[in-house]
Protein backbone atom coordinates (compact mmCIF):
# COMPACT_ATOMS: atom_id res chain seq x y z
CA UNK A 1 0.00 0.00 0.00
CA UNK A 2 1.30 3.56 -1.05
CA UNK A 3 1.84 6.29 1.44
CA UNK A 4 -0.61 8.37 0.24
CA UNK A 5 -2.96 5.15 0.88
CA UNK A 6 -1.83 4.89 4.35
CA UNK A 7 -2.16 8.48 5.18
CA UNK A 8 -5.68 8.54 3.57
CA UNK A 9 -6.85 5.84 5.95
CA UNK A 10 -5.08 7.44 9.09
CA UNK A 11 -7.00 10.50 8.12
CA UNK A 12 -10.27 8.92 7.62
CA UNK A 13 -10.00 7.34 11.44
CA UNK A 14 -8.84 10.44 12.51
CA UNK A 15 -11.54 12.64 11.09
CA UNK A 16 -14.38 9.82 12.71
CA UNK A 17 -12.74 9.95 16.11
CA UNK A 18 -12.43 13.79 15.58
CA UNK A 19 -16.31 13.84 14.58
CA UNK A 20 -17.72 11.67 17.39
CA UNK A 21 -15.81 13.76 19.78
CA UNK A 22 -16.98 17.21 18.64
CA UNK A 23 -20.58 16.11 18.17
CA UNK A 24 -21.01 14.53 21.89
CA UNK A 25 -20.18 17.90 22.82
CA UNK A 26 -22.96 19.68 20.58
CA UNK A 27 -20.46 21.61 18.56
CA UNK A 28 -21.39 20.38 15.18
CA UNK A 29 -20.25 24.15 13.40
CA UNK A 30 -16.29 23.01 15.01
CA UNK A 31 -17.06 19.56 14.07
CA UNK A 32 -17.38 20.75 9.87
CA UNK A 33 -14.74 22.98 9.88
CA UNK A 34 -12.49 20.76 12.14
CA UNK A 35 -13.36 18.11 9.48
CA UNK A 36 -12.80 20.44 6.41
CA UNK A 37 -9.85 21.55 7.97
CA UNK A 38 -8.10 17.93 8.66
CA UNK A 39 -9.51 16.42 5.12
CA UNK A 40 -7.68 19.63 3.22
CA UNK A 41 -4.34 19.24 5.39
CA UNK A 42 -4.56 15.37 4.40
CA UNK A 43 -4.92 15.83 0.83
CA UNK A 44 -2.18 18.00 0.76
CA UNK A 45 0.04 16.15 2.77
CA UNK A 46 -0.58 13.03 0.00
CA UNK A 47 0.15 15.29 -2.68
CA UNK A 48 3.01 15.82 -1.10
CA UNK A 49 4.06 12.89 -0.42
CA UNK A 50 3.02 10.83 -3.14
CA UNK A 51 4.94 13.16 -5.93
CA UNK A 52 8.56 12.43 -4.67
CA UNK A 53 9.89 13.93 -7.98
CA UNK A 54 10.50 10.81 -9.80
CA UNK A 55 11.12 11.07 -13.75
CA UNK A 56 11.86 7.71 -15.34
CA UNK A 57 14.02 9.65 -18.14
CA UNK A 58 16.61 10.51 -15.34
CA UNK A 59 17.61 6.30 -15.68
CA UNK A 60 18.01 6.55 -19.25
CA UNK A 61 21.75 6.22 -19.74
CA UNK A 62 22.67 6.23 -16.42
CA UNK A 63 25.37 3.63 -15.15
CA UNK A 64 24.33 1.33 -12.96
CA UNK A 65 26.54 -1.95 -10.91
CA UNK A 66 24.00 -4.28 -9.30
CA UNK A 67 25.66 -6.92 -6.72
CA UNK A 68 24.01 -10.33 -6.46
CA UNK A 69 22.01 -10.08 -9.22
CA UNK A 70 21.49 -14.13 -9.48
CA UNK A 71 18.31 -13.95 -8.55
CA UNK A 72 15.50 -12.14 -6.31
CA UNK A 73 15.53 -8.94 -5.71
CA UNK A 74 18.76 -8.07 -7.21
CA UNK A 75 17.99 -9.74 -10.59
CA UNK A 76 14.61 -7.87 -10.58
CA UNK A 77 16.30 -4.37 -10.33
CA UNK A 78 18.64 -5.59 -13.61
CA UNK A 79 15.23 -5.85 -15.36
CA UNK A 80 13.85 -2.74 -13.92
CA UNK A 81 16.77 -0.63 -14.76
CA UNK A 82 16.78 -2.08 -18.26
CA UNK A 83 13.25 -0.88 -19.17
CA UNK A 84 14.23 2.37 -18.31
CA UNK A 85 16.99 2.25 -20.43
CA UNK A 86 20.28 2.04 -18.18
CA UNK A 87 23.62 0.70 -18.99
CA UNK A 88 24.00 -1.93 -16.24
CA UNK A 89 26.67 -3.65 -15.16
CA UNK A 90 25.80 -6.76 -12.63
CA UNK A 91 27.55 -9.25 -10.07
CA UNK A 92 27.25 -13.33 -8.53
CA UNK A 93 28.82 -16.17 -8.41
CA UNK A 94 26.79 -17.81 -11.06
CA UNK A 95 28.19 -16.90 -14.26
CA UNK A 96 25.23 -19.43 -16.09
CA UNK A 97 22.44 -17.15 -14.50
CA UNK A 98 24.40 -13.83 -15.07
CA UNK A 99 24.61 -14.50 -18.67
CA UNK A 100 20.63 -15.37 -18.92
CA UNK A 101 20.05 -12.18 -17.18
CA UNK A 102 21.97 -9.86 -19.24
CA UNK A 103 20.38 -11.46 -21.89
CA UNK A 104 17.03 -10.75 -20.43
CA UNK A 105 17.84 -7.07 -19.32
CA UNK A 106 18.87 -6.65 -23.49
CA UNK A 107 16.32 -7.32 -24.61
CA UNK A 108 13.85 -4.97 -22.46
CA UNK A 109 15.46 -2.47 -23.55
CA UNK A 110 19.34 -2.00 -21.43
CA UNK A 111 21.38 0.27 -23.20
CA UNK A 112 24.17 -2.39 -22.37
CA UNK A 113 24.37 -4.70 -19.71
CA UNK A 114 27.61 -6.72 -18.77
CA UNK A 115 28.34 -9.23 -15.80
CA UNK A 116 31.40 -10.05 -13.43
CA UNK A 117 31.12 -13.03 -12.01
CA UNK A 118 32.61 -13.32 -8.74
CA UNK A 119 32.53 -13.75 -5.37
CA UNK A 120 32.09 -10.24 -3.45
CA UNK A 121 33.70 -11.93 -0.24
CA UNK A 122 37.06 -11.49 -1.96
CA UNK A 123 38.51 -8.36 -2.41
CA UNK A 124 40.17 -9.05 -6.01
CA UNK A 125 36.87 -9.52 -7.37
CA UNK A 126 35.46 -6.18 -6.21
CA UNK A 127 38.33 -5.00 -7.53
CA UNK A 128 37.78 -6.14 -10.90
CA UNK A 129 33.73 -5.50 -10.62
CA UNK A 130 34.84 -1.70 -9.90
CA UNK A 131 37.70 -1.60 -12.67
CA UNK A 132 35.29 -3.47 -15.35
CA UNK A 133 32.62 -0.60 -14.48
CA UNK A 134 35.45 2.04 -15.43
CA UNK A 135 36.67 0.31 -18.29
CA UNK A 136 32.88 -0.66 -19.88
CA UNK A 137 31.41 2.95 -18.74
CA UNK A 138 33.76 5.06 -17.86
CA UNK A 139 31.60 6.60 -15.07
CA UNK A 140 29.66 5.07 -12.49
CA UNK A 141 25.83 6.67 -11.29
CA UNK A 142 24.71 4.12 -9.32
CA UNK A 143 26.01 1.56 -7.06
CA UNK A 144 23.67 -1.36 -5.83
CA UNK A 145 24.99 -2.70 -3.32
CA UNK A 146 21.94 -6.37 -2.74
CA UNK A 147 24.41 -8.82 -2.50
CA UNK A 148 24.16 -11.47 0.61
CA UNK A 149 26.03 -15.23 1.26
CA UNK A 150 27.53 -17.31 4.02
CA UNK A 151 29.83 -20.24 3.74
CA UNK A 152 26.71 -22.54 4.13
CA UNK A 153 24.40 -23.60 1.35
CA UNK A 154 21.19 -24.70 2.28
CA UNK A 155 18.36 -22.36 4.14
CA UNK A 156 18.24 -25.42 6.47
CA UNK A 157 21.92 -25.41 7.10
CA UNK A 158 21.54 -21.22 8.36
CA UNK A 159 18.77 -21.66 10.47
CA UNK A 160 20.41 -24.31 12.96
CA UNK A 161 23.56 -22.08 12.69
CA UNK A 162 21.61 -19.05 13.74
CA UNK A 163 19.52 -21.10 16.52
CA UNK A 164 22.74 -22.85 18.23
CA UNK A 165 25.10 -20.38 17.61
CA UNK A 166 25.33 -19.96 21.59
CA UNK A 167 25.93 -23.24 22.41
CA UNK A 168 28.86 -23.68 19.41
CA UNK A 169 30.17 -20.42 18.78
CA UNK A 170 31.88 -20.42 15.22
CA UNK A 171 33.96 -17.90 14.52
CA UNK A 172 35.11 -18.71 11.42
CA UNK A 173 31.62 -18.76 9.99
CA UNK A 174 30.53 -15.71 12.00
CA UNK A 175 34.22 -13.52 10.87
CA UNK A 176 33.20 -15.32 6.95
CA UNK A 177 29.49 -14.08 7.81
CA UNK A 178 30.51 -10.41 8.57
CA UNK A 179 33.10 -10.37 5.35
CA UNK A 180 30.51 -11.39 2.64
CA UNK A 181 27.14 -8.98 4.55
CA UNK A 182 29.13 -6.22 5.60
CA UNK A 183 33.06 -5.42 4.80
CA UNK A 184 32.53 -6.21 1.10
CA UNK A 185 29.98 -3.74 1.11
CA UNK A 186 32.54 -1.25 2.53
CA UNK A 187 34.95 -2.57 0.11
CA UNK A 188 33.29 -1.94 -2.80
CA UNK A 189 32.06 1.68 -1.80
CA UNK A 190 35.36 2.53 -1.27
CA UNK A 191 36.65 1.24 -4.42
CA UNK A 192 33.74 3.25 -6.21
CA UNK A 193 33.55 6.33 -4.94
CA UNK A 194 36.20 8.20 -7.16
CA UNK A 195 33.64 7.48 -10.10
CA UNK A 196 30.88 7.94 -7.91
CA UNK A 197 32.71 11.92 -6.97
CA UNK A 198 33.14 12.80 -10.41
CA UNK A 199 29.15 11.48 -11.63
CA UNK A 200 27.63 13.18 -8.24
CA UNK A 201 26.38 9.57 -8.03
CA UNK A 202 24.44 7.73 -5.49
CA UNK A 203 24.61 4.47 -3.67
CA UNK A 204 21.49 2.12 -2.65
CA UNK A 205 22.47 -0.30 0.15
CA UNK A 206 20.61 -3.35 0.47
CA UNK A 207 19.55 -3.56 4.21
CA UNK A 208 16.32 -5.37 5.85
CA UNK A 209 14.11 -4.42 9.48
CA UNK A 210 17.30 -7.16 10.66
CA UNK A 211 19.30 -3.47 10.40
CA UNK A 212 16.55 -1.44 12.71
CA UNK A 213 15.36 -3.98 15.05
CA UNK A 214 17.02 -6.58 17.16
CA UNK A 215 15.37 -10.41 17.21
CA UNK A 216 16.23 -13.91 18.31
CA UNK A 217 17.70 -16.14 16.47
CA UNK A 218 19.38 -13.16 14.34
CA UNK A 219 22.58 -11.75 15.75
CA UNK A 220 24.71 -12.66 12.76
CA UNK A 221 22.32 -11.00 10.12
CA UNK A 222 21.99 -8.09 12.86
CA UNK A 223 25.43 -7.24 13.39
CA UNK A 224 25.89 -6.75 9.44
CA UNK A 225 22.35 -5.11 9.18
CA UNK A 226 22.72 -3.00 11.88
CA UNK A 227 26.92 -2.27 10.60
CA UNK A 228 25.64 -1.27 6.98
CA UNK A 229 23.18 1.14 8.57
CA UNK A 230 26.01 3.01 10.76
CA UNK A 231 28.80 2.88 8.35
CA UNK A 232 26.72 4.43 4.94
CA UNK A 233 24.66 7.04 7.71
CA UNK A 234 28.05 8.14 8.43
CA UNK A 235 29.50 8.02 4.86
CA UNK A 236 26.42 10.26 3.51
CA UNK A 237 27.53 12.66 6.48
CA UNK A 238 31.35 12.30 5.25
CA UNK A 239 29.58 13.48 2.10
CA UNK A 240 27.99 16.36 2.96
CA UNK A 241 30.89 17.37 5.29
CA UNK A 242 33.53 17.07 2.26
CA UNK A 243 30.63 18.99 0.07
CA UNK A 244 30.90 16.27 -2.15
CA UNK A 245 27.77 15.49 -3.44
CA UNK A 246 27.37 11.67 -3.75
CA UNK A 247 24.13 10.58 -1.83
CA UNK A 248 23.49 7.09 0.26
CA UNK A 249 20.23 5.26 0.12
CA UNK A 250 20.08 2.82 3.18
CA UNK A 251 16.85 0.32 2.50
CA UNK A 252 14.39 -1.23 4.83
CA UNK A 253 13.05 -4.39 3.05
CA UNK A 254 10.42 -6.23 4.65
CA UNK A 255 8.55 -9.90 3.44
CA UNK A 256 9.47 -9.65 -0.32
CA UNK A 257 8.01 -13.17 -2.11
CA UNK A 258 11.78 -13.87 -3.89
CA UNK A 259 12.60 -17.66 -4.49
CA UNK A 260 14.54 -17.40 -1.13
CA UNK A 261 12.13 -16.83 0.69
CA UNK A 262 9.11 -19.33 -1.20
CA UNK A 263 12.01 -22.27 -0.16
CA UNK A 264 11.91 -21.25 3.62
CA UNK A 265 8.35 -20.37 4.01
CA UNK A 266 6.81 -23.33 2.08
CA UNK A 267 8.37 -25.61 4.80
CA UNK A 268 6.32 -23.85 7.51
CA UNK A 269 3.03 -25.25 8.00
CA UNK A 270 1.18 -22.85 6.46
CA UNK A 271 3.66 -21.32 4.16
CA UNK A 272 1.23 -20.79 1.37
CA UNK A 273 -0.78 -18.64 3.59
CA UNK A 274 2.24 -16.59 4.39
CA UNK A 275 3.41 -16.39 0.84
CA UNK A 276 -0.04 -14.68 -0.28
CA UNK A 277 1.24 -11.56 2.46
CA UNK A 278 4.39 -11.01 0.56
CA UNK A 279 5.34 -8.20 -1.52
CA UNK A 280 5.78 -8.18 -5.32
CA UNK A 281 9.63 -8.87 -6.34
CA UNK A 282 8.42 -6.57 -8.74
CA UNK A 283 7.25 -3.80 -7.33
CA UNK A 284 9.77 -3.81 -4.39
CA UNK A 285 12.68 -3.37 -6.94
CA UNK A 286 10.45 -0.32 -8.67
CA UNK A 287 10.08 0.90 -5.48
CA UNK A 288 14.02 0.91 -5.02
CA UNK A 289 14.93 2.16 -7.87
CA UNK A 290 12.57 5.49 -8.14
CA UNK A 291 13.77 6.29 -4.13
CA UNK A 292 17.46 5.92 -5.49
CA UNK A 293 16.87 7.72 -8.21
CA UNK A 294 15.41 10.83 -5.99
CA UNK A 295 18.21 9.96 -3.24
CA UNK A 296 15.74 9.29 -0.76
CA UNK A 297 17.35 8.93 2.63
CA UNK A 298 15.48 5.84 3.81
CA UNK A 299 13.31 3.83 1.18
CA UNK A 300 11.26 1.70 2.72
CA UNK A 301 10.15 -1.65 0.78
CA UNK A 302 7.45 -2.80 1.05
CA UNK A 303 5.81 1.03 3.06
CA UNK A 304 4.67 -1.01 6.54
CA UNK A 305 8.73 -1.51 7.17
CA UNK A 306 8.38 2.23 7.98
CA UNK A 307 5.52 2.09 10.88
CA UNK A 308 7.65 -1.31 12.38
CA UNK A 309 11.17 0.11 12.31
CA UNK A 310 9.91 2.48 15.13
CA UNK A 311 8.84 0.12 17.59
CA UNK A 312 12.45 1.27 19.19
CA UNK A 313 11.24 4.27 20.30
CA UNK A 314 8.79 1.97 22.49
CA UNK A 315 9.75 1.59 25.89
CA UNK A 316 12.90 -1.24 26.17
CA UNK A 317 9.87 -3.83 27.94
CA UNK A 318 6.80 -2.77 24.93
CA UNK A 319 9.71 -2.90 22.22
CA UNK A 320 10.83 -6.79 23.29
CA UNK A 321 7.12 -7.85 23.82
CA UNK A 322 5.94 -6.85 20.11
CA UNK A 323 9.27 -8.20 19.20
CA UNK A 324 9.05 -11.61 20.56
CA UNK A 325 5.24 -12.03 20.28
CA UNK A 326 4.67 -10.12 16.76
CA UNK A 327 7.53 -10.72 14.81
CA UNK A 328 9.57 -13.52 15.62
CA UNK A 329 8.88 -16.72 13.87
Amino acid sequence: MSRLAWGGLGVLFATVGFGVYWSTMQMMSWLVWGSIGVLLGAVGLGVYWSRDGFDPESIRGATVVITGCSTGIGEEMAYQYARLGAKILITARRENRLKEVVAKAKSLGAQEAHYVAGDMGKAEDCERTIQTAKEKFGRLDYLVLNHAGSSLGSVDERAAKLQTWDQDLDMDFYADFVNINLISYVRLASLALPLLKESNGHIVVMGSLGGKLPGPYFTYMSTAKFGLDGFFSSLRLDMVKARQNVSVSYVVTGFVRTAGVEEMVLKMPGGEKMLEAAAPVNETAYTIIRGGATRTREIHAPSYTWLISKIRMFPGWLEDYLILNLFSP
